[in-house]
């Protein structure tokens, strides 16, 4: 008696762990029993393709039976019109014995092909359960993975505020201030980018005021205008003393 309670103490312990690797990952179990299931299938479809080796061996029986019937009533019949009908009895007693052989052999061939059949059409409906079971896997993992990522993410609507209050917040505030250094560093950049290009563009206009002045120098030089025709403008006036302005 106090045996059987300590066996009944340790199977229920035992039992206790299986059911916690078994809800761990309800999951993997079903992939493992699916597994198993395949397995099984194709040792069943091994078997089955042995078994329908013997229905076609049976089955060549019964056709070489067929045709030595035939053969037999043919020559039965060839002696029986000869007049010999000693040797057509002794074909005909033949004959009798090979069409009860022949007619054993279809009943053996019958059963074998119904019981073939059977093992078939149970191996084919075995195949679709195990699709069916795959895609019923493959839907509750999914469902499992999905369910799991909304829990957490609705245990973080409610414990999760964020605010400058929190680690989550601070870290918020610094990466954001340090956007608007980097922000600021560029205005000031393209701020003083700008500083000098007035000077720069006055200075390339007098450089080509200047070459166009020395170019009308140079054609009244070669006689190309006279001195009365070419105009100095009044910008050119005035480039002598910015010129002395900027030497100075």
């Amino acid at each position: 008696m106090i045996f059987h309670k300590f066996w009944s103490a340790f199977v229920a312990q035992i039992n206790k762990v299986a059911n916690l690797f078994w809800e761990a990952d309800p999951v993997a179990q079903m992939r493992y029993e699916y597994d198993r299931a395949v397995e099984q299938l194709k040792e069943g479809r091994g078997g089955l393709e042995q078994y329908r080796g013997l229905v076609e061996r049976v089955t060549r029986q019964a056709q070489a039976n067929r045709g030595h019937v035939q053969k037999l009533e043919a020559e039965t019949k060839a002696y029986l019109k000869a007049g010999d009908r000693a040797t057509a009895a002794k074909f005909a007693l033949e004959l009798q014995k090979a069409k009860e052989q022949l007619a054993a052999n279809e009943q053996q061939l019958q059963l074998h092909e119904t019981a073939y059949g059977n093992s078939l059409k149970k191996i084919q409906h075995a195949n679709e359960k195990l699709i069916e079971l795959r895609e019923k896997i493959q839907k509750y993992d999914a469902e499992l993975k999905m369910s799991s990522a909304e829990a957490e993410i609705a245990k973080l609507s409610e414990t999760f505020d964020v605010n400058l209050t929190t680690d989550f917040g601070e870290i918020e505030s610094v990466i954001q201030q340090r956007i608007d250094q980097n922000r600021g560093k560029v205005r000031v950049a393209a701020d003083l980018s700008q500083q000098g290009i007035a000077e720069i563009n006055a200075e390339e206009a007098m450089r080509g005021q200047l070459a166009e002045q020395a170019l009308q120098n140079f054609e009244v030089e070669l006689g190309l205008k006279s001195p009365e025709t070419t105009a100095v403008s009044p910008a050119a006036k005035d480039l002598g003393p910015a010129i002395e302005k900027q030497t100075n």
